[in-house]
């Protein structure tokens, strides 16, 4: 190609002229305004740097003739020397801390006459683009975990109604090693969604120190580039094995171009060999997945002479942190307000559960598992129950009731009535109706309370006829018997007291006809 500086606008010309019309060397030269041989040699030079003409045109003038004096350099022993250590260069840089400075300073050290930094990285990254490298140098081991759905789902059929169900397919990737899981699940629920992290997890048998999900609702409940808001859930999760959730920022797809290039390979290399398999259970279907997914891990690169398996167990499985021992206990999250009594109400389950008095008023966040309930304070938990699944129950810790209330614990349906009887027969009645009138006793213990101390405000005859009142009209509350006393109409019956209830006629008073 001769020593002088060539004019890199007519390289471009060259090739294309030749690549995409088709003209000879000897014509494509002539147009680009070219001499033959170094136009043969530019030619023969691209036609083996293993680039499509695309991806060539769109480099710069530097590396675009970098690229092309690879065969010349080639024939440099000391080029030769450098070229030969790249595969374990790029190998390396995947550890943590390692870098080209570093891999430079011991390569220098070993060798008499080496190349200095700068066309040290300028050799290394020319042979990058050269070999076409999907793998990116900062992607270090043990980093990140991409995972996704992928967009086409996966037929299973019912042996017994025929009936075709779509499942999701769930992928994660790591980073460094590309080392991929894949596995279909019935939904993309939270809870599905969840199990299929930790399935990855533990396939890997380690825990990077980010998972990188894309913004989709299992995971992040509002999407924004600088601030993403996690669900409570899958937080919880990242909590529990000790890694931090990164979310992919919406419209940035190199964010998450390692998961999505595993999806088009799952196409190819995992769903389009079981094309014309019928699977009858979702067992089938991922024992099928598993078995493709080996293959696909264990293949090697492209121009490389390893595979992902082998990057993996070598670089990256050690990189990953520790798996805890305990699997992941899956929990829902609400925040409400604590009640005057000191309950929260868990409204999924229709159930109260005892905070501390001190927390009346206050604003809580619960989260609450198969087995168990947690509340929350401001990030500090207040509370803790075994979840009770009973209706309308009241589960509680003593210690949560402020002093002047813990001889509440000693009520029972038995003693107010016993109470009221002592008061007279029509008492006791009401008080039973009372506390049979709700689902829980402890609901009508403010109830009987109240009526007991209307006993003490009013006469035995007028609070017992108050209570006879009540009992024959059905309407056995505190607000009714208080209102009877009040306005002595104890002693007037049904009809008496109708009357007086009764509007007087007046020609400007319209009856219901006119509203039908």
């Amino acid at each position: 190609m001769g020593n002088k500086l060539t004019d890199m606008r007519k390289v471009r010309e060259l090739l294309q002229l030749k690549f995409e019309q088709s003209l000879s060397v000897r014509e494509a030269a002539h147009r680009a305004g070219m001499g033959k041989t170094a136009a043969n040699e530019y030619v023969a030079s691209f036609s083996t740097c293993g680039l499509s003409l695309k991806e060539a045109l769109s480099l710069s003038d530097t590396e675009l003739i970098g690229v092309l004096n690879l065969k010349k350099q080639n024939l440099n022993e000391r080029y030769k020397h450098l070229l030969s250590q790249f595969l374990h260069f790029e190998k390396e840089l995947k550890r943590t801390g390692v870098t080209l400075q570093l891999l430079w300073s011991e390569y220098i050290g070993q060798t008499t006459d080496g190349y200095k930094y700068s066309q040290f990285c300028h050799h290394f990254y020319q042979w990058q683009k050269v070999q076409k490298v999907s793998m990116h140098i900062e992607h270090k081991a043990g980093d990140k975990m991409y995972v996704d759905f992928t967009g086409t789902k996966h037929p299973v059929t019912n042996p017994q109604t025929g009936e075709i169900r779509e499942y999701e397919v769930f992928v994660a990737v790591l980073g460094s090693s590309q080392y991929a899981y894949i596995e279909a699940v019935a939904s993309q629920t939270k809870a599905d969604w969840v199990q299929m992290n930790e399935n990855a997890l533990r396939f890997f048998k380690g825990v990077p120190r980010a998972i990188v999900p894309d913004c989709l609702k299992s995971a992040v409940i509002k999407a924004d580039k600088y601030e993403p808001v996690i669900n409570e859930t899958f937080s919880d999760f990242g909590r529990h094995f000790n890694t931090t959730i990164l979310p992919a920022r919406a419209m940035h797809p190199k964010d998450k171009a390692l998961v999505e290039g595993f999806v088009l390979m799952a196409y190819r290399r995992i769903y389009a060999p079981l094309r014309n398999r019928i699977f009858f259970s979702l067992q089938e279907l991922n024992q099928a997945f598993w078995e493709q997914l080996d293959k696909h891990n264990q293949m090697s690169f492209q121009g490389r002479d390893y595979s992902r398996q082998h990057l993996f167990l070598s670089i990256e499985r050690s990189e990953l942190k520790p798996l805890p021992v305990a699997r992941y206990d899956f929990k829902e999250y609400m925040t409400t307000k604590v009640q005057y009594n000191y309950y929260v109400y868990l409204k999924e389950d229709k159930h109260y559960y005892s905070v501390p008095f001190q927390y009346i008023g206050k604003r809580v966040l619960i989260g609450y598992s198969s087995h168990l309930v947690e509340i929350y304070y401001e990030h500090e938990r207040i509370a803790t129950h075994l979840r009770d699944l009973i209706p309308y129950e009241y589960t509680v810790n003593e210690q949560h009731r402020p002093a002047n209330h813990l001889f509440v614990s000693e009520w029972t349906p038995e003693r107010f009535i016993n109470w009221g009887q002592k008061i007279g027969s029509e008492a006791g009645q009401v008080i039973s109706m009372v506390l049979q009138s709700k689902s829980h006793p402890e609901q009508a213990y403010r109830s009987c309370m109240g009526i007991l101390s209307l006993a003490k405000k009013y006469t035995n005859e007028d609070f017992l006829k108050a209570c006879k009142k009540a009992k024959d009209t059905g309407c056995v509350t505190y607000r009714f018997i208080a209102n009877t006393l009040k306005n002595k109409t104890f002693n007037l019956d049904t009809e008496e007291e109708l009357k007086q209830l009764q509007i007087p006629f007046h020609e400007n008073i319209r009856g219901k006809e006119w509203f039908n």
